[in-house]
């Protein structure tokens, strides 16, 4: 392949991943603004109401796994085009759902495909770029992200207001049909580097019961079936990992996992998003339950944030390919700690500049955080992990995220019951949202841990060369 063609490759395939990677951080972010109007819309209590995040998060990471082996044996460009088109269909029902019940399901279907685009695409993209453009290439990728995280509340608020929430979907579609056209007749190739071996049946169905019984189970705590069903998914892991060791071709390697650089920094991922994700969820209830802000006006806000990323993210790509990942994560991991445990300071009187303060503060960190720890993960693994490694920064993130959703809907549940939000529980609205940001501060204090642990010598040598 010459210099142009691989160049051009290069170019395509940056293209395809980054747009797709606006979409998930897109609709989630703008989906939390619309929650309030679409929970009014079908009558819905406040715990049936964070099924709409949590279902789409719940289906991505049950499947990102499974997705990301069969990328390695059938092709990840042929994944990643099948993954556009489910999220494509499943955008347009959601659109068109007649109830509650109904966009939860669609949602989930949502979240399917996108587990098929974000193992993908991440691992393509790790792929075709070299080891010393490759942070830069993560660090666009990442700021893809932040600015889907940014213009979700704005124009999802706006969207919300002038057209229906269910026009957040409707827009979606323009941009997986171009991501579509860019892949199929632009992006030549296809990568499968375990092309031929066998996929792990047994061990993807225990894999999906394992993760689904675990997070459906934190997200129905107190309840007692909570506990029963994450004891279940206890006992499903522990049979899962002993088919994966005994498999000749696990669905995932966990012997990656003795990888100490691997193990660490998917830590620091998945403790940075268990807590971060909930935060403009939280805020958006704030802004409009307690300070009486339009979906519009609350977007504006929350968009301070996934601005700040946006801006860091790709400088912290660039310098992580010069300096060390995990020095520079533990720092972004440190920021956002202090700005989390600011934030447990809520209440009636905090001024909005300071909300927006804390915000800025909190962009910095991520963004510091976020492309350098990725780079750390994919940087550890040999060319044929790429599929299965970007599962796993998939999985850690969507886990996480999860996690984050049912932190809240458990503090909620203690403190709200299963209600709807209104000027009657208001002030149990703030408890508990203070008491989140201060689990969420306390998590990352203990990430920044993760971050920075030292890593075996072995594996410091980048395995993409």
């Amino acid at each position: 392949m010459n210099g142009e063609t691989e160049g051009s490759l290069r170019l395509y395939v940056l293209i395809a991943a980054t747009l797709s990677s606006f979409l998930t951080p897109f609709m989630s972010s703008s989906i939390n603004v619309a929650l309030p109007v679409i929970a009014l819309q079908f009558r819905i209590d406040a715990i049936l109401q964070t099924w709409i995040p949590t279902a789409f998060l719940l289906a991505a990471a049950i499947f990102a796994v499974p997705f990301g082996r069969l990328s390695e044996i059938y092709g990840m460009k042929r994944i990643f085009i099948y993954g556009n088109i489910i999220f494509t269909l499943a955008s347009l029902l959601s659109a068109l759902s007649p109830s509650a019940v109904a966009l939860i399901i669609f949602r989930a279907i949502q979240g399917v495909g996108s587990a098929m685009i974000f193992v993908t695409g991440l691992a393509i993209l790790t792929r075709v770029f070299p080891p010393m453009e490759r942070g830069k290439a993560i660090g666009i990728n990442t700021a893809a992200v932040y600015i889907g995280l940014s213009l979700g509340p704005v124009l999802g608020g706006f969207l919300t207001r002038f057209l229906g929430w269910q026009s957040i979907f409707l827009v979606t579609i323009p941009l997986t049909l171009l991501v579509l056209a860019v892949t199929v007749f632009r992006i030549r190739g296809e990568w499968a580097d375990a092309a031929g071996e066998r996929f792990d049946v047994p061990g993807s169905i225990t894999y999906c019961i394992f993760l689904f019984l675990l997070m459906y189970g934190f997200s129905a705590l107190p309840d007692m079936i909570g506990a029963i069903m994450i004891l279940m998914s206890v006992v499903a892991f522990l049979v899962f990992l002993r088919m994966e060791l005994a498999s000749g071709s696990p669905v995932f390697n966990v012997r990656l996992f003795k990888n100490l650089r691997f193990a660490f920094s998917s830590l620091a991922a998945l403790i940075n998003y268990s807590a971060t994700f909930a935060v403009s969820l939280l805020l958006s209830y704030h802004l409009q339950y307690i300070k009486g802000l339009d979906p519009g006006s609350s977007g504006l806000i929350l968009v301070t944030q996934p601005v700040v990323m946006a801006l860091v993210a790709p400088l912290a790509g660039r310098a992580s390919d010069r300096f060390n990942p995990q020095t520079l994560a533990g720092l972004g991991m440190a920021i956002i700690s202090v700005a989390l445990i600011s934030l447990s300071l809520l209440g009636r009187g905090t001024p909005v500049a300071m909300i927006i303060l804390s915000l800025l503060i909190l962009g910095l960190g991520f963004g510091l955080f976020s492309s350098p720890n990725t780079n750390a993960i994919m940087g550890s693994v040999e060319r044929r992990d790429y599929g299965i490694a970007s599962a796993t920064v998939s999985s850690m993130r969507l886990i996480g995220q999860a996690f984050s959703i049912g932190i809240v809907t458990l503090i909620f549940a203690f403190l709200i019951g299963r209600v709807p939000i209104s000027p009657a529980n208001y002030e149990l609205l703030i408890k508990s949202t203070r008491i989140c940001f201060l689990i969420f501060g306390v998590l990352c204090f203990i990430g920044i841990f993760a971050a920075i642990a030292r890593r075996n010598d072995a594996h410091e040598k980048d395995k993409g060369s």
